[in-house]
């Protein structure tokens, strides 16, 4: 998850583009879900609206742009923006972006610099793609659609020739009863104790945070589960980069997270990729 920003109007990438499927429908238990890239912006903002109603609605995140209702950063504008809705109802059930590696060379950046020291990864870039911005709405959390978000992402690495995904996985601070998360940040210093002792890269990958979030102040010692799409992203063989950074706008810590295609289990490939 990323700080909001104003962006300026939506306009097509300006780098070459990269291949993107064709809109694909599938049927997941008795749901037909279909699976786009976006092209135009309506198809964009209404992303960025699911975006808005779960991180300003659902989590309290501080989103100041221009347009109501809206998630906007200006890192949107550079990005492939993924989608999967209802085919039958048009509604959008979940989202991520994706920044290539041509249009970061274009912005200048990808947003994970902008939390992290990314000095490490400069030999990785060429083919390196961050995600991020990714939601699935609230009564759709089931596992189709983050699966169906998923196999369109691997699909495009391979298509590609791409081989590294990065981006920064988010634990919340405020306390939520449900998932048994113990506000003021003790729950994400907890679970950075966990997964660096676990799940840590090596050390020509590890990064540094910018505005760290404050581990020695914390209580790391309690029993918590890290967050859902965190643990997901391990069964699929990512890494931990290094210690979270704090992001006061959205009052999370973000933990830098690392994916390389050739580190997907063998049954994670033959799902995605069908090899």
């Amino acid at each position: 998850m990323q700080h909001p920003h104003t962006a300026p109007e939506y306009e097509a990438p300006q780098a070459p583009r990269l291949r993107t499927p064709t809109t694909s429908t599938r049927t997941v238990a008795s749901d037909t879900i279909e699976v786009s890239w976006a092209c135009h912006q309506d198809e964009v903002r209404e992303a960025q609206r699911l975006r808005h109603a779960v991180f300003a609605g659902e989590m309290g995140a501080r989103l100041d742009t221009r347009l109501p209702g809206h998630d906007i950063d200006i890192f949107d504008d550079f990005c492939e923006h993924l989608l999967v809705r209802d085919a039958d109802t048009r509604q959008v059930l979940g989202t991520y972006r994706l920044l290539t590696p041509a249009q970061a060379r274009r912005i200048g950046s990808t947003y994970s610099d902008t939390e992290f020291d990314l000095t490490r990864l400069r030999s990785l870039r060429e083919r390196m793609v961050e995600i991020g911005r990714s939601c699935v709405h609230r009564d759709h959390r089931q596992g189709k659609v983050i699966m169906a978000l998923w196999g369109a992402l691997a699909a495009f690495m391979v298509d590609n020739a791409l081989d590294t995904m990065i981006g920064c996985a988010s634990i919340p601070m405020q306390h939520d009863a449900t998932s048994g998360l113990v506000g003021g940040g003790h729950a994400a210093a907890s679970v950075w104790k966990q997964l660096g002792q676990r799940h840590l890269a090596s050390i020509e990958w590890q990064v540094r945070p910018r505005l760290p979030l404050p581990i020695e102040e914390l209580d790391g010692d309690l029993d918590v589960l890290p967050p859902a799409l965190i643990r997901a992203y391990l069964r699929l063989g990512a890494k931990v980069l290094g210690p979270p950074a704090w992001d006061p706008d959205f009052n999370t810590a973000d933990l830098p997270m690392m994916l390389r295609i050739g580190d997907l289990p063998a049954r994670y490939r033959n799902h995605f990729l069908g090899n």
